[in-house]
């Protein structure tokens, strides 16, 4: 018989029930899910560090310039109008990781979000290091403020400013270049106003977040958790407690009692407080600290390990669990879909971009001999290098085109307009005649055409 999951009335939050901050202090755990973190966490922290120094093509390999508009990614440079082909790319990675939540719930907070890589990886040891376990942390914070509590307290702080004013200056390198963050910090900050004052600006939000909000930014500031139950279902695995095999709680010595001994180890190694036990919350990031710290004491007792796990709910009810279904497929058809589009607007998009238009005001001038069609060339250099545009004159043969457009230099990221006088011989002109001009680099043409506009018949 199925026995129930009873309702803790426990502060094991980091929010108390009147909405008073409960702060949290993770106690240590090891195990095979905290080694596979510690390892996916220096893999990003690495890739963070060193991505800005990494050059493609002699540009960094991401460098958004933001000031000026321009984008170099993976040796591909790119311009704002190019900004709709970050819809799809976006559009692809975003259902991609809907998909890995509709199948393994929140891996993604857990493993490899930013604040959980960072605070875990960084700044959550060295608070370790300096003010020791959870045990002396939470003796020492409940003690006066004497010597020890001081010292180890602006040292802990002092260290926290330290690597935030480090790491926003490397998310800062992705916007201006390593080269140019140098010049800037070497400069007088009056010399870079708005550099400095972003600097000063991010390492202060990123000191107070790191430093005091920590888990709050995952339950009050980010939006993931509240949009998982919209996209998991009985079938996705999370983190969760087979009550089935651990109620009733009680001592190991009880023979009547579950294999759950209580000793909330999986409270204490909670990075956000919670109770595991009383089924899946919205605070639960997916970490798996509980499963080792669980797994742990189950072995040290000789009973199986697992009380804790990554499993589904259907799962835990002993039915069949389905991988993949209808929702997974719907949501990997709209990954792919955003992702094969964007491959193929990236791989088919050209060097430059072309435009024949007319001038603003007369569309044409008559005159005694000829008529005249004021047109502009628009002419968008893509490229992050000086290019020569060939313009090759395929119009009907009455037109006459001047000599100056047989090419077109362009600076990089370059947008020009070329004006140019179209005329025709009033004698030879007639219904239907037409410029069209083929524009070239290197293997990539584009043809612009316009109808040549203006009276027929005798001259007045």
């Amino acid at each position: 018989m199925a026995r129930h999951l009873p309702v803790i009335d426990a502060p094991s939050s980091s929010l108390h029930r009147d909405g008073r901050r409960n702060h949290v202090h993770p106690a240590d755990v090891s195990g095979r899910f905290t080694r596979i973190r510690t390892v996916v966490f220096a893999i990003l922290i690495a890739v963070y560090l060193i991505t800005p120094f990494i050059h493609v093509g002699g540009k960094p390999i991401i460098f958004l310039d933001v000031v000026n508009r321009r984008f170099h990614l993976f040796g591909n440079s790119f311009n704002s109008n190019d900004f709709w082909l970050v819809f799809f790319l976006l559009t692809g990675i975003g259902f991609s990781l809907i998909v890995i939540t509709s199948l393994f719930g929140r891996v993604w907070c857990g493993y490899a979000c930013p604040q959980t890589v960072f605070m875990e990886g960084v700044f959550r040891r060295i608070e370790r290091l300096i003010e020791g376990n959870r045990n002396e942390r939470l003796r020492r914070n409940a003690g006066p403020w004497n010597f020890d509590r001081i010292w180890r307290k602006l040292t802990k702080n002092g260290l926290f400013l330290i690597i935030s004013f480090a790491l926003t200056h490397i998310f800062l390198s992705y916007f201006v270049s390593i080269p140019s963050l140098i010049q800037m910090m070497t400069s007088s900050p009056s010399e870079h106003p708005a550099a400095f004052a972003f600097v000063m600006t991010f390492t202060g939000v990123t000191f107070f977040n790191f430093a005091w909000f920590r888990e709050q930014v995952c339950l009050i500031v980010c939006p993931y958790g509240r949009m998982q139950s919209a996209m998991t279902d009985r079938n996705t695995f999370n983190v969760t407690y087979d009550y089935h095999r651990g109620e009733p709680r009680g001592k190991p010595s009880d023979k009547n009692a579950g294999d759950c001994v209580d000793c909330r180890r999986c409270v204490y190694v909670c990075p956000t407080g919670i109770d595991i036990r009383n089924g899946l919350q919205l605070d639960c990031i997916g970490c798996a600290s509980c499963i080792d710290a669980c797994d742990d004491v189950m072995t040290r007792l000789g009973r199986e390990t697992g009380l804790i796990r990554y499993d589904s709910p259907n799962g835990l009810a002993g039915k069949p669990a389905r991988f993949l279904r209808p929702r997974v497929y719907a949501y990997m058809a709209f990954g792919a879909l955003g992702l094969v589009v964007a491959s193929f607007a990236f791989s088919s998009r050209v060097p430059f971009e072309a435009h024949l238009l007319r001038t603003a005001g007369a569309v044409f001038v008559a005159t005694e001999q000829e008529v005249q069609n004021p047109v502009r060339f628009h002419i968008v250099n893509k490229r992050d290098h000086e290019v020569i545009v060939k313009v090759e004159n395929q119009s009907d043969p009455e037109l006459q085109v001047p000599p100056h457009l047989e090419e077109i230099t362009l600076k990089p990221f370059e947008a020009r307009y070329v004006p140019a006088l179209l005329s025709v011989n009033r004698e030879e002109m007639r219904p239907g005649i037409r410029a069209r001009f083929v524009l070239s680099l290197e293997q990539d043409q584009i043809l612009l055409e316009l109808p040549i506009l203006g009276p027929i018949g005798q001259r007045d």
